[in-house]
C-alpha cells in the first residue's frame, strides 16, 4: 500500500509553486510505502530510530517472527529481554514495552488518533516515551496519510529545500512560508522534497548551507 496521491495534488502544486512543479514533472510519481495499523507502526518507528532502514528492515522482521502479530497483546505477553533479542536497544524496548502496556490498558486510545486534527495527534504521540515531534509527524504521513505534514525537524526535507531553491540558510520563518504556500498538500511537496534529495534529479546538488552554489 502506498501513500495516495494524484492530478489534483500534484497539478495544485505546480501551480503554486514553478520549481517544484518542475521536479514533480521530472520526477513523476512517487509510490512511498505506508501501514495502516497505527500499533506496529508506532514500535516500528521507535525500532527505526538512529538507525539504517536495512536494520530496521531485519530488526521488523526479527519481531515479526518472534511475537507472529505486532500487538499490544503480544508486545505485553513477551520479555523486554526478548524483544531485546530481536535486535532493539535496551532503551527502545522499554518504550515499546511502556507504549504497548499503556494501549493494553486502555490509557492511551491508539485509534481514537483516526479522528484527531493533526496538532492533537502529535501532542498525544509525543507524550509517549521514545516518541518526538518528529516520529509523530512521520507516523501522521505514513500511517494516517494525513495529506498537510511538512516536518521542520526532518534533516532530508532540509536538504530538498536547499538544492531546489539555493537558500543559504533555512530556518523556520523561511520553512514556514513554504509549508504555506504548499498547504493543503504539504505531504506530497514532503515526497518530492525527500525524492530531490536523495538525489532524484541529477543536475541538481547540495551546497551546504552557507556557500554559494556555482
Amino acid at each position: 500500500m502506498y501513500f495516495e496521491y494524484g492530478d489534483k495534488e500534484t497539478e495544485y502544486l505546480k501551480r503554486k509553486d514553478k520549481r517544484l512543479g518542475e521536479a514533480i514533472d521530472a520526477i513523476g510519481h512517487i509510490e512511498r510505502e505506508v501501514d495502516g495499523d497505527l500499533f506496529s507502526s508506532v514500535v516500528h518507528t521507535i525500532v527505526g530510530q538512529q538507525i539504517s532502514s536495512a536494520a530496521q528492515k531485519t530488526i521488523r522482521m526479527r519481531l515479526t517472527d518472534k511475537l507472529g502479530v505486532v500487538s499490544a497483546e503480544t508486545v505485553c505477553a513477551a520479555s523486554r529481554e526478548e524483544i531485546q533479542a530481536c535486535g532493539v536497544s535496551f532503551r527502545k524496548a522499554d518504550y515499546i514495552k511502556d507504549f504497548a502496556e499503556k494501549v493494553h490498558s486502555g490509557v492511551f486510545d491508539v485509534d481514537a488518533l483516526r479522528s484527531l486534527p493533526d496538532a492533537d495527534v502529535t501532542g498525544k504521540l509525543s507524550a509517549l516515551k521514545g516518541i518526538g515531534v518528529w516520529t509523530a509527524e512521520m507516523l501522521m504521513i505514513f500511517c494516517l496519510q494525513r495529506p498537510d505534514v511538512m516536518s521542520f525537524g526532518d534533516l532530508a526535507i532540509q536538504r530538498g529545500l536547499h538544492m531546489l531553491y539555493h537558500h543559504r540558510k533555512i530556518d523556520r520563518k523561511l520553512f514556514d512560508k513554504y509549508a504555506r504556500r504548499y498547504s493543503p498538500y504539504g505531504t506530497v511537496a514532503s515526497l518530492y522534497l525527500w525524492a530531490v534529495a536523495g538525489g532524484a534529479i541529477a543536475q541538481m546538488r547540495y551546497y551546504a548551507p552557507g556557500k554559494a552554489a556555482k
